[in-house]
């Protein structure tokens, strides 16, 4: 790097340090604050360049000190005393005392150099004057700038009145030295009320600006405050429903147990009565088949809540309803009429055959509480297309459009509370859709509801490796 490139450097680090030290100043107010480092540099000067100055002047200049230099010294050195007092009040954060003290110091001695030296000898200094105009209106405010400009008319008026009285410049008249104070005056005028109009726009655009962002920082409150209180309820939304969803299970289990109780109870009736052996035998075995019900409803809740694999097998789909028909016939009411229409054919499926039981079983107790007058439920089965297409239809109250696009929501029932759980269909849709079928369902009020159930038939190389396998064969 070059000498004068690294000279560069070093001067712009220097400056960036003391521009830095001069920033850091404990000013709460951010207008104040800003204009502290450019008048910490003002009164800095004012501080330490005068009495440079006059140094030079007492020890090194040959020109003859005169007498009125003595006056202007006392005053010169006062004022820089003031300036330093004021730089040290800053660095204490006492921005406005400071400046306040400042000023005041520039007006006593302003009007002293006037009424001491009179006007025409201080006509140099009054662009300095000027920044001490526009100094007060910018950093105190409308009050200090008037205050501030009315001092220096007064000081004017001494200026020209100490003229007139010791007869300075015999040859002009005394109306010379009003005309001139009057032009100055004037000018300070026209710059005041610039300063004034400029010094009210920015207060009142920053004031605003303060207003905006205040509002602004109380909306980001109301808005923290109603981010966690929307996420509070929302907690406590999620504990109720999954409290309800509990209660649900809970209901929904002890009413499907009811069913299939109710099925047990009505074998054993019907057992009490019978006599031949073989009807004791079929009795026996609807029994069985109601218990394997109740570990199926079992396996359904685990399955649902756990998502455990199921164990999908091959099976004849027409057998396994021929051989529901007991228990779908102790399942509904007496008054209800139970039609079977399955092919003697077989129709091999591949999934668990307890899951299709079940589902079967819960589109039937769904029927039976459609119908509590009593109606028919009807249950077909066919081959379609290489599919298994099982229709299940009843001739119930039916469901409304809005009911139909929510029946196989989860937890979603039209049952009074404690009898359903609204997993029902829910489950009977993941059981169809898990096995690759589909399923479909047609309803309107009045009219009744019919499900279609389509599960694709299992390869013929598949079902001969597993075989057709029949309920007591499973068992």
């Amino acid at each position: 790097m070059s000498g004068p490139t690294a000279g560069g450097a070093s001067g712009l680090a220097v400056w960036r340090t003391v521009a830095g030290w001069l920033t850091r100043v404990p000013i709460d107010d951010p207008v104040d604050r800003r204009n502290a480092p450019m008048l910490q540099i003002v009164l800095l000067l004012l501080g330490l360049a005068p009495p440079l100055l006059w140094g030079y002047r007492i020890a090194l200049s040959t020109i003859p000190w005169r007498g009125w230099e003595t006056y202007s010294l006392a005053l010169s050195l006062s004022l820089s005393a003031v300036s330093l007092f004021s730089f040290f009040l800053i660095r204490r954060g006492r921005f406005r005392w400071a400046l306040l003290q400042f000023l005041g110091a520039v007006a006593v001695v302003m009007m002293l150099s006037y009424a001491g030296n009179g006007f025409d000898a201080n006509r140099y200094e009054q662009p300095v004057q000027m920044i001490w105009l526009i100094v007060a209106g910018l950093m105190l405010g409308p009050g200090a700038l008037w205050l501030m400009y009315g001092w220096i008319t007064l000081s004017f008026a001494a200026g020209i009145w100490r003229d007139i009285a010791v007869g300075a410049k015999a040859a002009e008249v005394p109306s010379d030295f009003i005309v001139d104070g009057v032009v100055s005056a004037v000018i300070l005028l026209l710059i005041a009320v610039v300063v004034d109009r400029s010094a009210r726009a920015l207060r009142e655009s920053l004031g605003e600006a303060t207003r905006r962002g205040n509002e602004l920082a109380r909306a980001n409150r109301r808005l923290q405050e109603e981010i966690a209180e929307r996420e509070r309820m929302q907690n406590q939304l999620i504990h109720a429903q999954k409290v309800e969803a509990v209660g649900r299970l809970a209901s929904g289990v002890a009413h499907d147990f009811n069913h299939l109780l109710g099925l047990v109870l009505g074998y054993v009736e019907r057992g009490k009565r019978a006599d031949p052996d073989e009807e004791m035998r079929g009795i026996l075995r609807g029994v069985e088949s109601a218990a394997r019900r109740a570990t199926a409803i079992g396996q359904k809740l685990v399955s649902f809540s756990r998502q455990e694999i199921a164990r999908p097998a091959v099976f004849d789909a027409s057998e396994a309803l021929r051989e529901m028909r007991p228990m779908l016939r102790q399942l509904l009411r007496s008054s209800v009429e139970l039609a079977l229409d399955v092919p003697d054919r077989p129709l091999p499926v591949h999934l668990d055959r307890a899951h299709f039981e079940l589902a079967v079983l819960n589109i039937a107790a769904n029927a039976d509480h459609a119908m509590p007058e009593g109606g028919r439920f009807a249950v077909s089965a066919r081959s379609l297309d290489g599919t298994a297409e099982i229709e299940l239809r009843d001739t119930g109250c039916g469901m409304s459009e809005p009911v139909l696009a929510r029946v196989f929501e989860p937890f979603f029932t039209t049952k009074p509370s404690g009898q359903g759980t609204g997993l029902g269909l829910a489950v009977v849709r993941d059981v169809v859709v898990g096995a690759g079928g589909g399923i479909e369902v047609d309803s309107a009020p009045g009219r009744g509801s019919t499900f279609r159930i389509r599960l694709p038939l299992a390869r013929a190389e598949t079902a001969a490796a597993e075989g057709v396998r029949s309920e007591a064969e499973e068992a």
